[in-house]
């Protein structure tokens, strides 16, 4: 089964090198920078989170078999909608505009960088072979899957519980997103209620809270940061505009912490920028101010950045997501001298496309004074800092395409200085086989995260639970300083896994490696799902909120009096 896998695997990066001849062309660029997280342009792989592309044009819409396409892209394929240039061009443009419903969140709307992008899928023709049709998946292979959530389920992964590569084959198994049943409501643990927070139609990604208690929401894919107030504390009375024109806002943060805030700072795409606000404001009092230009040389890949300022207040940490799935195609060098690299990048730093993703980078707040935190995190989408230790924390997005339940996902605390793995380790001293033998004298570096959450669960955002003095519908003494976190859920398991929000237990501000299941319910078998929980804040009454992007809402949990 192993020794199939790679030869699998190897005569697929063969087909991909193939296809691959205008790697310097402009429509390669726009792919990489906005189609490669979801979409693959391999003949062999038809679905990864996105239908692959290789072959499109001239498809018909909803084409791919045994893809899980939207609804609305089902209903516009069965009108005879097909992938012509124009066709492409059209719904590129603006996707939720040319196809209203479809899970598509991002477009192209520069014509130029468009017309290229579609020239360079014009350019990958040629037959795909159909996949061969799934089978039911055994009771073994159903463990840790989403019939397995139950609020309250504790869960506990080892190290020891880690099977090796390859014991299953790589799924392609994107979700098909359906409008929420009638009545259909989150599950949570008994003693809780759930109830809707705010709706919107852009779908935020990520939430937080002002000192006031207005919720921010960024929401990435329109380009905009917008705040919900709730005078009640019930629900939204309304949702609008803060800021907009922003590149793929995500991650937030005021500075300096309290209740006078100067800035609310965002992560863009490739860029931090700060806009000036003071507590209350609804909208950008000033004009947006540019405080770091440049992340990184690549945006592509991973796209979701995520601010944190230091406990003191004095340092701002950025996370940088990888821009691609492990770095096969850097090579086994560096382009200096290795001590000269890591002097400047940091131990177990990679290069390439590759330079200054996988991290936590450090600044002053006004941007200046770069330096790396931390090194081999494949893609710390949530980041805080722990109040009373002051720890850095992150969850991480592990690495596909080495089996079901490999390698776990995690939530870590993040040393200054310290190296997870990636993409030569993982979980410590487990050694990536397509990259063997390339780094073993990052033998013995890679350090142990302290949670591990079941494979390609994929965490997103996370919060600490702290109810504010006073709070009216504060949760229960023993969820005091425990963690949140949204786990948006999978598409390289064959049985999907996540879509739920678990709870991480917490000694003394340090995490004991156990988690509890605490909100599910949104998945309708193993094809279908009407939820994913993106980003989780507390409110100033003590409710939880949940970010779900795939319908728009924000969930409010809170216990029945």
């Amino acid at each position: 089964m192993q020794a199939k896998t790679v030869a699998l695997l190897a005569s697929l990066a063969a087909v991909s090198a193939a296809h691959a001849a205008p790697a310097t062309t402009a429509g390669q660029t726009t792919f990489q920078n906005n189609c490669a997280s979801c979409h693959s342009v391999d003949a062999g792989l038809s679905s990864r989170a996105g239908p692959g592309l290789f072959g499109v044009l001239g498809r018909k819409a909803a084409g791919v078999s045994g893809f899980d396409y939207s609804a609305a892209l089902v209903k516009a394929g069965a009108a005879g909608k097909t992938w012509t240039r124009e066709e492409l061009d059209v719904f590129l443009a603006d996707p939720a505009k040319n196809v209203p419903g479809t899970t598509m969140p991002v477009g192209v709307p520069d014509k130029a960088a468009r017309t290229a992008l579609v020239d360079y899928l014009a350019g990958l023709q040629g037959a795909v072979t159909a996949a061969a049709p799934a089978k039911a998946a055994t009771a073994a292979e159903r463990q840790g899957s989403w019939d397995d959530n139950q609020p309250g389920r504790i869960h506990h992964i080892k190290v020891s519980d880690m099977p090796p590569p390859f014991a299953t084959s790589s799924a392609g198994n994107g979700p098909r997103v359906e409008a929420r049943p009638n009545g259909s409501m989150p599950t949570v643990p008994q003693g809780f209620a759930v109830s809707v927070f705010a709706v919107d139609a852009d779908k935020p990604r990520v939430a937080l809270r002002a000192p006031n208690g207005d919720i921010f929401l960024a929401a990435t894919a329109k380009g905009e940061i917008k705040v919900a107030r709730a005078k009640s504390g019930q629900a939204a009375d309304k949702v609008e505009v803060f800021a907009s024109g922003l590149s793929r806002p995500y991650g937030m943060a005021f500075w300096p912490s309290g209740a006078h805030p100067q800035y609310l700072y965002v992560a863009n795409v490739n860029a931090i920028v700060r806009i000036p606000y003071r507590n209350g404001d609804l909208k950008a009092r000033g004009p947006v101010e540019t405080v770091v230009a440049q992340l990184s040389d690549t945006s592509g890949g991973h796209t979701t950045r995520t601010l944190a300022f230091s406990k003191d207040g004095k340092t701002m940490l950025l996370s940088i997501g990888s821009a691609t799935n492990v770095a096969t195609e850097i090579g086994p060098q560096p382009p200096e001298p290795l001590a000269q690299w890591e002097a400047k990048h940091g131990v177990g730093a990679s290069w390439g496309v590759e330079t200054d993703r996988a991290t936590v980078m450090a600044f002053d707040v006004d941007g200046k004074n770069r330096r790396t935190y931390a090194t081999g995190l494949r893609n710390c989408v949530g980041m805080l800092v722990y109040p009373g230790t002051g720890d850095v924390m992150c969850t991480v997005n592990e690495r596909d395409a080495l089996g079901d339940n490999l390698p776990p996902d995690y939530l870590t605390r993040v040393k200054q200085g310290g190296f997870y793995g990636w993409p030569w380790y993982y979980i410590g001293d487990h050694e990536d086989p397509r990259l063997k033998g390339q780094r073993p004298d990052l033998k013995g570096k890679s350090i142990v995260p302290d949670v591990l959450i079941q494979s390609h669960s994929a965490p997103l955002g996370m919060a600490v639970y702290q109810a504010l003095k006073g709070a009216r519908h504060a949760f229960p003494k023993e969820y005091e300083g425990d963690v949140f976190v949204a786990l948006h859920g999978s598409w390289n398991r064959g049985v999907r896994t996540g879509y739920k929000v678990v709870r991480v237990f917490m000694k003394n501000g340090v995490p004991t490696g156990q988690y509890q299941d605490f909100m599910s319910g949104m998945v309708l078998s193993d094809r279908d799902v009407w939820g994913r929980p993106a980003a989780v804040e507390v409110a100033a009454d003590g409710a939880l909120l949940v970010v779900d992007d795939a319908g728009g809402t924000v969930w409010r949990i809170a216990p029945q009096r």
